[in-house]
């Protein structure tokens, strides 16, 4: 993984008075939407909402999702960190943290990132100064207006350097973000690909595995992942299914997992989730250096948005195994604008790869929350808390989760058990987009 602190902004900036945070909002949606049209190369938005528009969008889906959302927008400079508050009821409100300059704020994503990332210090708490830091600066100058409005779940706009942070292990002292907040990182709020509430919980899945490369480590977890995500086709086993959280849908796995496959599929079928299983990475440079491994071939950053991902769009596409390189601008665009340049409503990926078994035990968990689940971020949300608090776990032979015992093959079994509750593990996956 390269991590590299970002180069400082060249101009000192004198700290702001009395700014106005409408538009304030304004300016950083039209800075932010540039950065992503120059980065993939095409217009992105088609209509530019104010304060106003994006506070109704919120109050509207607070009734439809019984959520009640705010959005950050958290913008670095020179000498400061700039951030805006929108809430439901039109607030907008905002802080200029002084302390929080560039090169001093990227240290701290730095070495978080450094922490939570190596997995020799899994049995440690090294990230938590780190967290905490990041956490006082960008979160907790809002902790009383957020306590009081009741907000529940948070859309994260952030800016250059901070469009990889690993956002649910940001933490307050007591508790990490995620287990307060249901949290989403989004490019823009006028870049959301479709703001329209849609329950999943009739959805059908299109999931397709890749467990065997030519060039790259083995994913022996995919058969299983694949398995426990979707209904098997067979009646007799197919009455098992409600009872083992699977969803209705098709599962491809190695050879079938091709490129003709998958447009073919999406061409004539509905399918309101995309499950690809398989290595994926995001590298620094123009968006075709990144990919997606299907079995014979990669599909590039730069052709998802020649695929049908469903009309209307898919309301989710999900990512299990990803490398980025941390510390590029491109990147970061590159990652924050999955959602974007897919077409879909939201996207599900890691920030880095995850042990096999551990993105097994997070996948597993956060299908059978996304059942019962009001929205996606709710969804992944539980799961991670589930995971931070030990009831999502490996013991000899078997993955523990809210649904029961998993059997795991031979391949994937251990004599001991395994807890996945650092941030290792869990604070990885992000959804990007919408949250809803």
């Amino acid at each position: 993984m390269l991590l590299a602190v970002l180069s400082q902004p060249t101009l000192s900036q004198e700290i702001p008075q009395n700014l106005n945070w409408r538009d304030e909002v304004t300016s950083l949606e039209t800075t932010w939407e540039k950065q992503y049209e120059d980065y993939f190369n095409r217009d992105l938005a088609e209509v530019t909402l104010t304060s106003d528009d994006i506070a109704k969008i919120l109050s509207r889906l607070a009734s439809q999702t019984g959520s009640q959302p705010a959005v950050l927008w958290v913008a670095p400079q020179a000498d400061y960190l700039k951030l805006v508050l929108l809430t439901p009821d039109g607030e907008a409100t905002g802080n200029v943290i002084s302390e929080a300059d560039h090169i001093t704020l990227m240290k701290q994503v730095q070495r978080l990132y450094l922490e939570v990332t190596n997995p020799r210090r899994i049995d440690t708490t090294s990230y938590l100064k780190p967290a905490q830091q990041l956490y006082q600066w960008i979160i907790q100058p809002f902790e009383t207006t957020l306590k009081e409005k009741g907000i529940d779940t948070l859309l994260l706009c952030t800016g250059p350097g901070l469009r990889t942070l690993p956002l649910g292990v940001l933490h307050d002292g007591q508790q990490f973000l995620v287990e307060k907040y249901s949290l989403t990182r989004i490019p823009a709020f006028n870049l959301l690909v479709d703001t329209n509430y849609e329950n999943l919980q009739r959805g059908e899945v299109l999931a397709m595995g890749v467990s065997e490369f030519t060039e790259q480590n083995p994913l022996p977890a995919v058969p299983v992942e694949l398995s426990n995500i979707v209904k098997p086709e067979s009646e007799k086993e197919a009455s098992l299914s409600n009872l083992l959280g699977q969803w209705p849908g098709k599962s491809l796995l190695n050879q079938m997992s091709t490129l003709q496959n998958l447009e073919t599929e999406l061409a004539f079928n509905r399918f309101e989730i995309v499950h690809l299983a398989t290595h994926a990475q995001f590298r620094a440079g123009k968006p075709e250096n990144s990919y997606i491994q299907l079995w014979d071939t990669q599909l590039r950053l730069s052709q998802m948005k020649e695929m049908r991902w469903s009309t209307p769009p898919a309301e989710l596409l999900v990512l299990s195994a990803c490398q980025t390189a941390v510390g590029d601008n491109n990147v970061e665009l590159g990652f924050a604008g999955l959602a974007l340049q897919s077409g879909v409503k939201s996207a599900l990926a890691s920030l880095w790869y995850v042990s096999d078994r551990g993105t097994l035990a997070l996948m597993s968990e956060f299908y059978q929350q996304l059942k019962t689940a009001s929205t996606k971020a709710e969804a992944l949300k539980t799961a991670q808390i589930a995971m931070i608090r030990g009831k999502v776990r490996l013991q000899a032979g078997e993955l523990l989760i809210s649904r029961g015992e998993v059997s795991l093959p031979p391949s994937l079994t251990s004599n001991t058990e395994e807890e996945l509750s650092h941030p290792f593990y869990w604070s990885a996956f992000t959804l990007i987009g919408n949250p809803w």
